[in-house]
């Protein structure tokens, strides 16, 4: 293992990846190249992704927050469950003001010498998209931070978890390079996956992006 690129070792839960094992899963992870980054898992085409990934989370050994919808939090029994998990409720109406909150938040981390990692799936939906949201693009360079590229391959039945990038701003680049890196990973539901592009303004919804998980310590 090359500590030098991965200077932030974590312990995971070796009960959570005995589990992926008797699942059929594995996960690849190295440690991370900062205390302070953005994660994008792609693709989520399926509710089992969540299952799946809360244990890889725990093998891995990240202490991670998840962003959804508010409305979840709204039912009792789910609402509980899911702040239990992690959970964090988010109104996704004003995106904007949610990436630049986020930028300040990574920006005080940093300061403090804090880990935040957090995660999204760009996509936004489980449902086929013409492009990603761009919420996690903005507060990535905004921050200044690194992006991991998690690879949830329902293939090789592999969460890959080791292929950082630091993105330029130029986002036709930028999205270039993170397709390479996707480049045949397979989906529970391959046929959902939508492409990895910056989705059209035309067929973006008011919110920029969604913030689905993060890390923090």
């Amino acid at each position: 293992m090359n500590t030098a690129k991965h200077p932030v070792q974590l312990q995971g839960s070796r009960l959570a990846l005995s589990i992926l094992k008797l699942l059929g899963w594995k996960v690849e992870f190295r440690g991370l190249p900062a205390l302070q980054g953005m994660i994008v898992v792609y693709p989520h085409t399926s509710n089992w992704d969540f299952p799946i990934g809360l244990l890889a989370k725990w093998a891995i050994g990240i202490p991670a927050h998840f962003w959804a919808k508010d409305s979840l939090f709204k039912l009792p029994l789910i609402g509980r469950w899911m702040r239990w998990v992690g959970g964090i409720a988010i109104n996704r109406s004003g995106p904007q003001g949610l990436v630049s909150s986020m930028v300040e938040v990574y920006q005080q981390h940093r300061q403090e010498g804090r880990m935040l990692w957090m995660a999204v799936a760009p996509e936004g939906t489980r449902s086929l998209t013409t492009g990603w949201r761009s919420g996690f693009y903005q507060v990535t360079v905004g921050a200044q931070v690194p992006l991991a590229l998690v690879r949830f391959d329902w293939g090789r039945r592999t969460v890959f978890f080791v292929d950082f990038v630091e993105l330029t701003g130029d986002a036709d680049a930028d999205y270039a390079r993170m397709a390479e890196v996707f480049a045949g990973v397979k989906g529970c539901r391959p046929e959902l996956a939508g492409p990895i592009r910056p989705m059209p303004k035309s067929a973006a919804s008011p919110a920029a992006g969604r913030p689905n998980a993060s890390t923090e310590k």
